[in-house]
């Protein structure tokens, strides 16, 4: 998908990430507790306020300074200055990890606690209701 539009409209950014990505629209908007119609909206806006952009980033995995530098021309560049220095043992030496594994982990394990615990919630709610549903009869 080609888009030529003007450099700095930030909702064509997103829409460019998020299509690097491989995420569509509906994915975003649960990341981000919407639905698909509004980050369509959003995309197609030239503004968004600074708020909504540090949420979408945070959505995307990306800075909100990245949004707002991303080009199409910098993508290209970035990926065509790869190449390959594998010699023999050497394989791989140039590779680094710009984040520590183990604070990515500690993350999810986080998120999950948050989700379980939103899910004890849920049931424990279920539970009240059809107590008040059974006291009333």
């Amino acid at each position: 998908m080609s888009t030529v539009t003007k450099p700095n409209h930030i909702g064509r950014k997103i829409s460019r990430i998020r299509e690097l990505k491989d995420m569509k629209q509906e994915a975003l908007a649960q990341a981000m507790g919407t639905n698909q119609q509004a980050i369509s909206i959003m995309e197609n806006s030239e503004t968004i306020e600074e708020e909504k952009l540090i949420e979408v980033a945070k959505a995307l995995g990306v800075s909100v300074e990245a949004i707002k530098n991303f080009s199409e021309e910098g993508v290209f560049n970035y990926f065509n200055n790869f190449y390959d220095n594998s010699q023999g043992a050497n394989f791989g030496s140039n590779n680094t990890c710009n984040f520590n594994p183990l604070d990515k982990l500690m993350e999810s394990v986080d998120e999950n606690k948050k989700l379980y615990e939103r899910l004890l919630k849920a049931e424990q709610d279920k539970v009240e209701y059809l107590e008040k549903l059974l006291k009333a009869k």
